[in-house]
């Protein structure tokens, strides 16, 4: 590897032009790719946004990097922005160990604490929930008991479900879906920070004997597969147009067995993520009649 290429390489970095460091660097043949023309290629690609890639980088030269201070930074971002805070706290506290007080690793340390303060502050305790009212929550008409509706699912089932899908299902969804697995609620619009609403079309049941239960033949592992939506929980639903996409169960930043928070992820290219509600019991409270908001 050349200075000349090194030194161009800081200087696009210096002038944010961090698509020409990937365009440079992914020309070079993967094998004659050195530890630290991969470690510039993640850097850019952080920057870029394109944390999963970066990620994959990384992972490329960990041997060499468990003994480099900035290698575990430049984790730890990527995994920051994935809101994969306890992977990202353990990046930032090796960082820590290896290169003491350096600011801009303390700095995401302790954004990382004040985040989990928030969450831990959000997160209901499980003992305080209790079950909306379900003879008036769900539309019971033939096309949803059809399309929605199953058994109240067994513990065994629960229990394959999630280990199907590698998730943890909040208590307050197995709650509700014990009561009515699965179904369209009367209230079908949720309000978003933006001043707008998101419609859902449906509450997907637990089981796999509908195709729109979560792991029916049309359930979520299918949705994310086949659509190309990002891998950061459980699709429970599907958003009616104009809006399009689909509401997730976001573990992002509890891990597979805390409480996911509820997004909306769009079908539209880059698949935009909006925040809907902190748990699902937050979101189920919070819906209101079709007729009460306007869909984005």
């Amino acid at each position: 590897m050349s200075d000349e290429l090194l030194e161009q390489l800081e200087t696009w970095h210096e002038e944010d032009e961090f698509q020409e460091i990937v365009d440079a660097i992914m020309e070079i043949p993967e094998e004659d790719r050195d530890y630290e023309l991969t470690s510039h290629l993640g850097r850019a690609l952080n920057n870029l946004g394109e944390y999963e890639e970066a990620l994959e980088q990384f992972e490329k030269i960990r041997e060499e990097g468990l003994e480099d201070a900035l290698w575990h930074y430049r984790v730890g971002v990527s995994h920051y922005y994935l809101k994969q805070y306890d992977e990202a706290r353990q990046a930032f506290e090796a960082a820590d160990k290896l290169d003491p007080e350096d600011e801009d690793t303390l700095e995401f340390l302790e954004w990382i604490r004040e985040k989990t303060a928030k969450k831990q502050a959000k997160t209901p305790a499980k003992s305080s929930y209790k079950p909306v009212d379900a003879s008036n929550f769900w539309d019971d008409s033939e096309a949803a008991l059809q399309e929605y509706v199953s058994e109240p699912p067994t513990d065994d089932l629960i229990d394959s479900v999630e280990e199907q899908l590698v998730f943890k299902l909040p208590p307050s969804y197995v709650a509700l879906m014990k009561l009515h697995n699965g179904g369209i609620p009367n209230h079908t619009s949720y309000p978003t920070t933006e001043g707008k609403f998101i419609t859902i079309a449906g509450i997907r049941g637990i089981g796999r004997d509908k195709p729109t239960s979560l792991c029916g033949a049309a359930g979520s592992r299918f949705v994310i597969e086949t659509e190309g939506y990002p891998e950061i929980g459980v699709v429970i639903g599907d958003s009616l147009a104009p809006t399009e996409g689909v509401i997730m169960l976001d573990y992002r930043s509890s891990g597979n067995v805390g409480e996911p928070e509820v997004v909306h992820v769009s079908q539209e290219k880059g698949h935009k993520i909006t925040e809907l509600a902190p748990n699902f019991e937050t979101f189920i409270r919070g819906l209101v009649s079709q007729e009460a908001g306007v869909t984005e």
